[in-house]
């Protein structure tokens, strides 16, 4: 038996030394010689406003980290990051050009000051609240409806951006900051951090996305339903038990050092690998495990036919880091 194994793994390394030194390949086209092993093991440089699309917001403040990573920053530190009116509309715009973004391949959001986020701004979204437009129930309701539809998307462009987003959270994540949270891919926190559901201490129930997606990132319905009725805080180390966090550090320097540190990981990886992964990551959530296979196999008919994969497993034979390969931006 070990000699029929050795057998197929000479044959399958003669075959892969075989694609990688063919003198044509007609949809491949990479270059057979040894990649560069030079690579960078430098922390990254200060932040720099990103090049190419126009990053400039009234709420956010988005700057480019080497290494194809993106900063946003939630940038109301004198308002504890509440999420007023240019907040909901420029998350929107900023994901949506952060998807498009081919220079782009992870993201991390924090906030600025002493805090996350303390949630809605109600001194600036009471209006739309409390004296939405209409003539009659009727009309009102449809306006309220149309309001509450944006107001989701708001979170749901970070789950459909296919860059992955890293949730870095320090002090307070209430209310809107647990919808922006729970439609992120990874979620890191300081030791001081707490989280809250706090609708219904303002007489309201979730409504842009908590409530649908906390369940299945905590696993635990009943813990759900505690958080949800009663508004109470969850510190960091309960968050970290229940799976809202994967990690936790003792201050917010350590978590954003540890952040990035993630970030340049995963950019460092294929992005057709790492955003094929998250596309049908998020497709898996709301659809059934055939459907789901069904997809990936008809995803995999054209993503199988990258130069990623030639670059990566030559590298691998050549024991060099993946850090070294040089991928296109996609």
């Amino acid at each position: 038996m070990a000699a029929a194994v050795a057998e197929v793994s000479r044959g399958l390394r003669a075959l892969l030394v075989r694609r990688l030194v063919a003198p044509h390949q007609p949809y491949l086209g990479v270059d057979p010689q040894p990649l560069s092993s030079s690579a960078s093991t430098e922390k990254p440089a200060k932040a720099e406003p990103p090049e190419g699309p126009d990053y400039s917001y009234e709420s956010l403040q988005v700057t480019s980290v080497p290494g194809h990573i993106l900063h946003v920053q939630l940038n109301r530190p004198e308002k504890r990051n509440a999420m007023n009116r240019a907040f909901w509309r420029e998350m929107v715009e900023c994901f949506n050009k952060i998807a498009r973004d081919s220079s782009c391949r992870a993201v991390v959001i924090s906030g600025a000051g002493k805090m996350f986020t303390s949630g809605i701004d109600l001194m600036d979204m009471a209006s739309d609240i409390m004296q939405p437009h209409g003539e009659d129930v009727a009309r009102i309701s449809w306006h309220l409806r149309d309001l509450i539809s944006r107001y989701q998307e708001t979170f749901s462009v970070i789950e459909k951006c296919p860059k992955p987003v890293i949730a870095a959270v320090h002090g307070g994540c209430i209310g809107g900051g647990m919808d922006l949270i729970t439609a992120c891919d990874i979620r890191y926190c300081a030791q001081d951090a707490f989280f809250q559901v706090k609708e219904v201490d303002i007489g309201i129930a979730a409504d842009v996305g908590t409530l649908q997606r906390l369940p299945r990132v905590i696993g635990s319905q009943s813990l759900v339903n505690e958080l949800a009725f009663t508004a109470r805080k969850m510190l960091a180390d309960e968050s970290l038990s229940s799976g809202l966090v994967s990690r936790v550090f003792p201050n917010k320097e350590a978590l954003m050092e540890a952040a990035f540190s993630l970030a340049a990981e995963i950019a460092s990886k294929s992005p057709v690998a790492v955003q094929g992964t998250k596309v049908n990551l998020v497709y898996s959530q709301s659809h059934s495990v055939p459907e789901s296979l069904n997809f990936i196999s008809s995803w995999n008919m054209s993503m199988l036919q990258t130069e990623d994969i030639i670059k990566s497993v030559q590298a691998t034979m050549e024991k060099k880091e993946l850090k070294s390969v040089p991928f296109a931006n996609l």
